[in-house]
């Protein structure tokens, strides 16, 4: 068992009992996954560009993200359609929780000028979504395999019916929110 879920189990699900007064430990918000995404916007020029982002993408999820193509056709951007244009990987159960662990604990403290997480991400059903704008901040990308530092979009999904809730169960999970 990872070390943020026995918090989850031991801590955060007590707190949050006594803090929005449930009568179950199944009413409890909880994380269902996280999905990272990042986009390769120069694939039209540089066609080797989606190799170095999935190999970050790899390094950082633990696991082989999936290549996105896109739909349509657009003249302005030089896109045609079914070209490779991002990778998304989906974490669930242990694999989540030792990412967002790692990410509190080791990446967001990486960040330059970090002051906190911004509290406007959150969607109006408790999912909060994070921007990186380089994923080199995770210690396991090694920056020499990379073409170019890119960024990339951190999506919790949560059972939670609120913002609130949601905003709640990440500050007690550990997510260094902006004081405000």
């Amino acid at each position: 068992m990872s070390r943020l879920y026995e918090r989850y189990i031991k801590d955060v699900v007590p707190a949050l009992m006594k803090e929005f007064n449930y009568s179950s430990p199944m009413q409890v918000p909880r994380l269902k996954k996280v999905v990272l995404n990042t986009g390769v916007g120069e694939m039209t020029s540089n066609s080797k560009a989606m190799e170095f982002a999935v190999y970050a993408m790899t390094q950082i999820s633990g696991q082989k993200p999936v290549v996105t193509k896109s739909r349509k056709s657009v003249a302005n951007f030089k896109l045609r359609a079914n070209l490779p244009i991002g990778c998304v990987v989906t974490l669930r159960r242990k694999r989540m929780y030792e990412f967002i662990d790692r990410l509190i604990s080791v990446a967001l403290p990486r960040v330059r000028d970090f002051r906190g997480t911004p509290l406007k991400g959150f969607d109006g059903h408790g999912n909060y979504t994070l921007g990186l704008r380089e994923q080199i901040v995770f210690p396991e990308v090694n920056v020499d395999k990379l073409d170019k530092v890119r960024g990339m979009d951190i999506t919790f999904v949560t059972t939670a019916k609120s913002d609130e809730e949601g905003r709640a169960l990440l500050a007690h999970l550990g997510m260094p929110f902006r004081r405000q």
